[in-house]
């Protein structure tokens, strides 16, 4: 008999949810032994769309299509669903912005100035505390580590330059080295982030995400990650074919 190939995947994986029902997007993880009728639960409470009526479709991280999850009794694992896919739930039985319309909601007013005589609130507790922003000592803290860390963050940033050799080591992944190519903001998170084209296809793009391009790089070879978690040097390129053996 031949060799059987196992597939590993991680048991929970990150999505982004968008739907025809609003104009916003989120991102959930979910545990890939769902069933997609218990998924489809899960989703209601995150479109307002109704399970029973409703329809997903799955794309990668170029917007391609890449599968209708179809079936309410597989299981989410079973559909090639991979990170930062994205799900996006159809129904039209309801009309576009109607969760979003709160014209006919009815509102509640107070005043700054009434709220602030509620001895009850949650203002008056933390004030009466000095808790949260109402502490101005803690905030002076908060505000000097959140500053350390980003000139923390610029100086391990200005060591890192485009074409040199990396190795990186991330929490709960695999070490992998490749080559810099590029280094600086994003636009889909803050801060500053090293883009690398790996030696082996342990990335998770092609050096563009959300139609933006950072880099080229083949599909899955390409990845973002902290200057934190990069060290540049003399790092040749691993032989896992060796390692195998």
């Amino acid at each position: 008999m031949g060799d059987q190939i196992q597939v590993i995947t991680a048991p929970l994986v990150n999505v982004r949810i968008t739907s025809n029902l609003n104009s916003f997007m989120s991102e959930k993880r979910y545990d890939r032994g769902l069933t997609i009728g218990d998924l489809k639960g899960r989703l209601e409470l995150v479109t307002g769309a109704s399970s029973g009526t409703m329809v997903l479709e799955a794309f990668d991280e170029n917007d391609k299509l890449v599968c209708s999850l179809s079936d309410d009794a597989a299981l989410l694992g079973s559909f090639n669903v991979e990170e930062n896919y994205r799900i996006h739930v159809t129904d039209n039985s309801k009309k576009m912005g109607e969760f979003e319309d709160l014209s006919k909601v009815e509102k509640f007013e107070l005043s700054e100035e009434e709220y602030s005589k509620r001895n009850e609130s949650v203002r008056s507790f933390l004030m009466k505390n000095k808790l949260g922003k109402y502490n101005e000592e803690e905030q002076q803290k908060l505000e000097e580590q959140r500053k350390a860390l980003e000139r923390e963050e610029e100086e391990k940033a200005k060591a890192i330059s485009v074409g040199s050799r990396c190795e990186v080591k991330a929490l709960g992944e695999p070490t992998r080295r490749g080559e810099v190519m590029y280094v600086g903001k994003v636009h889909f998170k803050p801060g500053l982030w090293v883009g690398i084209k790996y030696d082996e296809p342990l990335g998770k793009n092609d050096g563009s995400i959300g139609g933006k391009r950072y880099f080229d790089a083949p599909m899955k070879y390409g990845g973002f990650t902290r200057p934190a978690f990069c060290e540049v040097g003399d790092f040749p390129v691993l032989n896992y074919e060796d390692d195998e053996m």
